[in-house]
Order: structure tokens, then C-alpha cells, then sequence
């Protein structure tokens, strides 16, 4: 049976932690597989947006697998946490937007898997939090880096020297998810939204997801050199062209990608 599942609908391909009975930890296996997954997204055409979840009502990824995570040493240990992280990094800059459909727990892996969707939207039953402090051990797979980023350093600090779980409200409240909603209207509220982000200019779609991620990287007036350049090249495509026309012409623009 697979670890990670995925199907495509309307131009959205869902992919699926499939690991229910261990709450869809990730191990070597599972990461692998994601990563494939994410890979022929990438340079699938047919793909303009991706919404990432987990099998069952319980968790989206409640962890790493902590029966690998026993058996790790210095070395190996750090070879899983590049892999993880580089996995990761693969979902954050595809150039495709990424929603991370949270169904229940996203603990240590998983939160740091939600982090590196460009959006992100919870369950009113999900939990999130960075527990590894707990195992002895830290986050790997970014955890440190992108909750700093997204919630600010003294809530990275709490909930990475703490290891406490946040509630989905105050993971809104903090600005860790952009939207909760009823566990039952999850799915349909998350296809909704990738829907839209499937309709909409894929160049310009990856334009502005590049240039947020390295705006974050340097300065101010290297990112805002970085978003002249991008703008210019969605001037000059002909997605550009056909969005400006439609609106002139008061009619639905039809992006092709180009």
C-alpha cells in the first residue's frame, strides 16, 4: 500500500499522507514518496494547484516516525533532517500554490510539512505544535525557521521551547493558519479555494510565490528589485495579455500558462 496517495480533479491534484495507522507519521519511505509526488506536480500541466491532507479524521501528520527517530545517531540524523528539509523546500518553491488541508493533528513533521504550503486552512479539531523539545531533539525540517518566519520569535521561541499544542483558533489567532472552519466543511472549503487558485494566471501565480520567498531571504531593496524583474516578466507573457483583454472585454480570462 502506498504511503501517499494522489488524484487529480479539474486541474487540482490532492495528495494524501496514507499512513492512518501511525497517524500519517513520516518516515524515509513516506517522505520519498511525497517527494516524487511533488516533482511530477511540478512539471505536470495539468496540475495548477495542489492541496495536501492526511488519510482519516484524526491526524494530517502527527510527527515524525518516532520508532525511526529512536535508532538515529549524529550523522544519520542529520541526513534525515536535509532530507526532510529538502522535501520540503520542494514544496515551498514549485511554483505552484500548495494549501495545506489540515484534518486533525500537525505535530512536529506535520507542522512543519503545513508550513511549507502557501496556504494553510484547519479543521476546528486541529491541533498544531513543535513537541520534539519533548524527545530530547529539535525540529529538522525546518520547524525553527518557517514558524519564526510565519508567527514571529517569541511565539517560535513558546511553542518550540514549550512543546505545547495550539489549538486551530489560536493558530489563526497567531497568524500560524490563514483559515479555520467546521471539520466537516474542510474539504469543500479547501477545494473551493484551490479551484480559484487553478483559474487564475499560473505565471503570475509563480511570479508572486517566488517572489515572496526570496523577498524573505534579503533586503528590502533586493526583494523589491527581485518583484521589478518578475513583474516585467509577466508583462511580457501571454497570460498577461489575455488577463488584461478579458477584463476590457468584460469576460472570463482563459490563462494557458504562457
Amino acid at each position: 500500500m502506498s504511503n501517499v496517495l494522489s488524484a487529480l480533479n479539474n486541474n487540482v491534484m490532492t495528495v494524501t499522507i496514507n499512513r492512518p495507522d501511525k497517524l500519517n507519521a513520516l518516515n524515509q519511505a513516506t517522505l520519498a514518496e511525497l517527494s516524487n509526488i511533488i516533482s511530477d506536480a511540478k512539471d505536470n500541466s495539468e496540475v495548477a494547484a495542489i492541496v495536501i491532507t492526511g488519510s482519516g479524521d484524526k491526524a494530517f501528520v502527527a510527527g515524525a516516525d518516532i520508532s525511526e527517530l529512536a535508532t538515529t545517531d549524529a550523522m544519520t540524523g542529520m541526513k534525515f533532517a536535509q532530507f526532510g528539509q529538502s522535501v520540503f523546500d520542494e514544496i515551498e518553491n514549485c511554483g505552484k500554490p500548495v494549501i495545506a488541508a489540515v484534518n486533525g493533528f500537525a505535530l512536529g513533521g506535520g507542522c512543519e510539512l503545513a508550513m511549507a504550503c502557501h496556504l494553510r486552512v484547519a479543521s476546528d479539531n486541529a491541533k498544531f505544535g513543535q513537541p520534539e523539545i519533548k524527545l530530547g531533539v529539535i525540529p529538522g525540517f525546518g520547524g525553527t525557521q518557517r514558524l519564526t518566519r510565519l508567527v514571529g520569535k517569541g511565539r517560535s521561541m513558546e511553542m518550540n521551547l514549550l512543546g505545547d499544542m495550539v489549538s486551530a483558533d489560536k493558530a489563526e489567532h497567531i497568524g500560524l493558519v490563514n483559515l479555520v472552519v467546521p471539520q466537516g466543511e474542510l474539504m469543500a472549503t479547501v477545494n473551493k479555494m484551490a479551484n480559484q487558485l487553478a483559474q487564475s494566471a499560473p505565471v503570475a501565480m509563480s511570479m508572486a510565490i517566488d517572489s515572496i520567498n526570496r523577498g524573505l531571504e534579503c533586503s528590502l531593496n533586493e526583494a523589491l528589485d527581485y518583484e521589478v524583474k518578475a513583474f516585467g516578466i509577466c508583462c511580457a507573457s501571454e497570460d498577461k495579455n489575455e488577463g488584461t483583454s478579458a477584463f476590457l472585454e468584460k469576460r472570463k480570462a482563459n490563462f494557458t500558462g504562457k
